[in-house]
């Protein structure tokens, strides 16, 4: 087992990486609650195979244990959902004592995560990621929120769980799309922040060639994060790094009506087309696009699209959570493995 303390004082929390994982959830869980009721928050995919699968194990523990399965998808990470959420927690009768877990990928992490942190004024929650991308990135760090029509992730809170609890083996049941979209937060964190995770990933020809590897990638991809939310737990200084791609990379997949590309996806037009900007400006001494192109194409994933549209785009820009007053906080690399944070407007863009 890899093992990560990520260090917030009173908001510290492990992360535990191993294999199996899955089948060993109620001993877990004991390392860090002693109550008696759980709600579980997962999607209808993922359901159909861990669904049971974690809650029989924890009903044989002795818990009291509710589910609630959401529609998968970035559409269900919207107010129109928390309702019904909400109201099953109050037909649990579930109290601040108890346990909300969130058993799958980004959305429900999220999602979860913000009903967690909302109902009550807040419940204890846990991480169970079973996507790829929720694995390396989403699950850690304790950014929890949902969507509106005009952008991604723009009502949340940081709301940091007790525990994340790992399992690379469930990844062998992660359609190929959402390898690839977690792949794309893999490829960012080698590019702002480990030169030698991305020569890695340079040398691995398939899907079965990273699962030999899973184990190291994931925890390193989760040790970078940790580092930098340790030192930046709110997203106003170094955090901001993490966001490498994301600031074009959602205001495409808002543009696309969330429908056409995934997160992971769109950070990895996001990366491209960012660094490819930046030659352009003459902000960076070498030309990294390319190789950035090249490692995305190697897994296929886009690297550029058609927008027809652009002040549709900068209006998305002109939303961006890292905007601060007029002020536009953009992340560029300067050479692989070195990010850094570019003080500008939304103009750059133009």
């Amino acid at each position: 087992m890899r093992e990560l303390l990520v260090n917030l004082g009173e908001n510290s929390y492990k992360i535990e990486i191993e294999k199996g994982i899955i089948k060993d959830i109620p001993r877990r869980i004991r390392k860090v609650f002693n109550g008696e009721k759980i709600f579980i928050i997962t999607d209808k995919n993922v359901d159909k195979y861990y669904g049971d699968i974690v809650l029989d194990s924890l009903k044989k523990d002795g818990f009291s244990v509710s589910k609630f399965c959401i529609e998968p998808g970035e559409e269900s990470k919207s107010f129109n959902t928390l309702p019904e959420i909400y109201e099953k927690l109050l037909d649990f009768k579930l109290t601040r004592k108890d346990l909300i877990i969130t058993l799958g990928g980004g959305v429900v992490g999220d999602l979860g995560g913000f009903v967690a942190a909302t109902f009550l004024r807040g419940v204890s929650f846990v991480q169970i990621p079973t996507s790829l991308l929720a694995q390396v990135d989403s699950s850690v760090g304790g950014k929890v929120a949902v969507d509106l029509p005009r952008g991604k992730n723009l009502v949340g809170s940081f709301y940091q769980p007790k525990r994340v609890l790992i399992d690379p083996n469930v990844l062998e049941t992660l359609d190929e799309k959402f390898y690839k979209d977690g792949m794309g937060e893999v490829i960012k964190y080698g590019c702002i922040k480990d030169r030698s995770l991305f020569n890695l990933l340079n040398t691995l020809n398939t899907r079965n060639e990273v699962m030999e590897h899973i184990e190291y990638i994931i925890y390193t991809c989760c040790n970078i994060k940790r580092e930098i939310v340790e030192r930046d737990e709110k997203d106003t200084g170094d955090r901001m790094i993490l966001n490498f791609g994301h600031t074009l990379g959602h205001a495409i997949e808002k543009y696309f009506g969330f429908s056409k590309f995934t997160h992971g996806e769109g950070v990895s037009i996001g990366m491209y087309l960012i660094t490819k900007l930046c030659e352009e400006k003459g902000l960076v001494k070498e030309k990294y696009s390319e190789d950035i192109k090249n490692i995305l194409v190697r897994y296929g994933l886009p690297f550029e699209v058609d927008l027809k549209d652009k002040d549709t785009i900068i209006e998305a820009i002109s939303l961006d959570k890292k905007n601060m007053g007029s002020r536009l906080k953009v992340i560029i690399m300067q050479e692989i493995g070195n990010a850094k944070i570019y003080d500008t407007t939304v103009e750059f863009f133009r």
